[in-house]
């Protein structure tokens, strides 16, 4: 079992801080799994107290014993009711807070009520632009657990070629996937912050199905196997001459790496496999632009006018009239971290320590889609790194 080091516990908390200073916050409570996570090493269900000064505390309603064996916090203690927090307050001598920072897009309203019950006089606010902030700039911990699963992927790319085959559905291609993620360590699932942001290990689908939108905001959609969850793999049975598109998330110890790659049997269509190679010019521009340090929105237009000038305004990041507006997205411990590389993203710069899934794809409406998507960093010197290896070349089978 992988333990958080407690220095980068600290380390995280102190960067918090800064930011709660900056704001003017007297503290801030997380409770969302992926925040958790970050700041404790575990997800055992509670409060995590971090005050803009001294020490955090966590306090764990279910089940404190995992918790003081999963996280190598200090002050980790256990309460039964939301009551129970002020006089936890007292007891470490730390004041009533009367501006207070909590999760306010993803917490339920219910939830935020009781907790606005307990400090009445306090003003709350969104802590989660400071949460992604301090998120997104990656230590060499962090970044060495993502090469690792990026390691993870790319086995399960190279399982694709060898189980791939005409005759079997979208679905059985994706369960065989899926079984060889889960035995590398796979969480079973995507963390992503978005509202109704549903994923599971990622999407593999073929022909009609990989250009079929969805309610997702992804530029590849799916059929899926139901109407209830309308994304992914559906019952397809894979051809010849068809895009066959594995766009899958490595995820390992509770970090994620984001990597497509697309394959076919017998060959592609020209335009389709012009389509391709054109989406990977379209990364190395990013590659080129990257280490000078653009804003994120300026990055995405350099290389959202690129597609354009290729002949692709009807077809770029989604089917026409469901395209998505970004071209990359941060990556960590969620698959919707910052760095957006988006239109009208202008405020903010990429930086070393930033890691990003960068993701140019086409969608052919009934044909198929195509693209690419690799994981990249910028390392402290601010150069380019690339996490997935797969091999990046069109697989014809």
């Amino acid at each position: 079992m992988r333990v958080t080091p407690a220095a980068e516990l600290h380390h995280r908390h102190v960067r918090m801080q800064k930011y709660m200073a900056e704001e003017g916050l007297d503290a801030a409570i997380c409770v969302q799994n992926a925040d958790l996570f970050y700041f404790t090493g575990t997800v055992q269900s509670g409060c995590f107290y971090l005050p803009a000064c001294g020490p955090a505390i966590y306090m764990v309603r279910r089940d404190i014993g995992r918790a003081r064996s999963e996280s190598l916090l200090q002050e980790i203690i256990p309460f039964n009711s939301f009551k129970d927090i002020p006089r936890i307050l007292a007891e470490y001598s730390y004041p009533q807070p009367t501006r207070i920072g909590m999760e306010l897009d993803v917490v339920p309203v219910n939830f935020f009520e009781r907790y606005r019950d307990l400090f009445p006089a306090a003003v709350f606010k969104d802590v989660t632009p400071l949460i992604r902030r301090v998120r997104m700039i990656k230590s060499s911990y962090e970044l060495q657990i993502m090469q690792e699963a990026a390691g993870q992927v790319d086995r399960v790319f190279r399982r694709a070629i060898e189980v791939i085959r005409e005759g079997i559905t979208d679905l059985e291609l994706a369960s065989e996937l899926e079984f060889t993620a889960r035995r590398l360590g796979h969480l079973g699932f995507t963390r992503m912050r978005l509202f109704n942001g549903e994923m599971l290990f990622g999407h593999a689908f073929s022909g009609s199905d990989s250009a079929l939108p969805a309610y997702t905001d992804t530029p590849f959609g799916g059929a899926g196997p139901a109407p209830s969850f309308g994304q992914g793999a559906g019952f397809k049975i894979i051809g010849r001459n068809e895009p066959i598109v594995v766009d899958f998330a490595g995820s390992l110890d509770g970090y994620l790496v984001d990597q497509t790659r697309v394959l076919a049997i017998g060959g592609l269509p020209d335009r389709l496999r012009r389509g391709y190679d054109d989406m990977c010019t379209v990364q190395e521009r990013m590659k080129a632009l990257a280490p000078e340090r653009p804003t994120w929105g300026a990055l995405y237009e350099e290389c959202w006018s690129l597609a354009l000038s290729l002949g692709y305004a009807d077809q770029f990041m989604g089917a026409k009239g469901s395209q998505v507006s970004f071209i990359g997205h941060g990556i960590g411990v969620e698959l919707d971290e910052y760095p957006f590389i988006a239109r009208g993203q202008d405020r903010m710069v990429l930086e070393p320590g930033m890691a990003f899934a960068f993701e140019p794809k086409l969608v052919f409406t009934g044909e198929g889609a195509v693209g690419i998507e690799n994981s990249f960093y910028l390392d402290g010197d601010g150069a380019l790194r690339q996490l997935t290896l797969s091999p990046e070349e069109l697989i014809i089978l």
